[in-house]
């Protein structure tokens, strides 16, 4: 994670890094706040806040650029992998926050006692449910893809950021062509080999005689007998009272025996 170390560009608002592909942006009036965890209130507080801007998600990072940037914020930057515990909350009044616990990176602008801190993106104009679930997704495939060149010797670590992360940082030696961010088509039954049409009307014939020998229709002109509705017995099979009890029993004298 880092502030104000983004590198703008008129074109594409930010300049993407090797083998960086955008995937989502915001809509704009989206909020961005930093701050430091309450759990450690001793500790220098640190907190930044933007009222209005446009988040993007790539396949590497979530950037923050404001609307009108300040002195203080002029842009965010934080790495998938340095991302934690993330959820999306949803209150009875007012827009939905996705919140996550952000790992800084070296040299990135946050004071070097704060090992993690609290962001919070508020979505005004929605969109929190689409970004989380194009995030989880893309962390899930980067994680694999960490995984497979750690197994194989071509990186180290979980992949999360230690550096700036401007060049190719933790992920250098992880194959990004390979992470397959589509997403995969929905199951649909049926949607195999399709059936010839002469293997469809057998089937529907199959079918039809079917429910004539089950409804005692046997020939073209048999009259069609009703099925007779089914009646639910009004009092319980004989011993059901008895069985209840003794089952009943059963398992109390168990329980008794565990506790005992």
């Amino acid at each position: 994670m880092s502030i104000n170390w983004v590198m703008l560009s008129d074109a594409q608002n930010f300049t993407p890094l090797p083998n960086e592909e955008t995937l989502y942006k915001s809509p704009p009036r989206t909020t961005l706040s930093l701050q430091t965890l309450n759990k450690y209130p001793g500790r220098e507080p640190f907190h930044v806040t933007s009222s209005s801007g446009t988040i993007h998600l790539t396949n590497r990072r979530v950037v923050y650029l404001p609307q009108t940037p300040s002195p203080t914020l002029q842009s965010f930057a934080a790495p998938i992998l340095n991302l934690h515990d993330t959820h999306v909350d949803s209150p009875w009044f007012g827009p939905n926050t996705w919140t996550a616990l952000v790992q800084p990176v070296a040299g990135g602008n946050i004071p070097p006692q704060h090992a993690a801190l609290e962001l919070k993106i508020t979505f005004k104009e929605g969109g929190a449910f689409d970004f989380s679930a194009r995030f989880e997704r893309v962390k899930e495939r980067l994680q694999q893809a960490v995984e497979v060149a750690r197994e194989s010797g071509h990186a180290a670590g979980d992949g999360s950021e230690t550096g700036r992360g401007l060049g190719g940082g933790a992920l250098a030696g992880v194959n990004l062509d390979a992470v397959h961010l589509d997403e995969l088509p929905a199951y649909e039954p049926g949607s195999g080999v399709p059936v010839p049409p002469e293997q469809v009307v057998e089937q529907q014939e199959a079918m039809r005689r079917d429910s004539e020998i089950l409804s005692g229709s046997t020939g073209p002109n048999s009259p069609r007998v009703p099925a007779a509705p089914f009646t639910p017995p009004a009092e319980p099979p004989p011993g059901y009272e008895e069985a209840q009890m003794d089952s009943v029993a059963d398992e109390l004298e168990r329980r008794l025996r565990r506790d005992g």
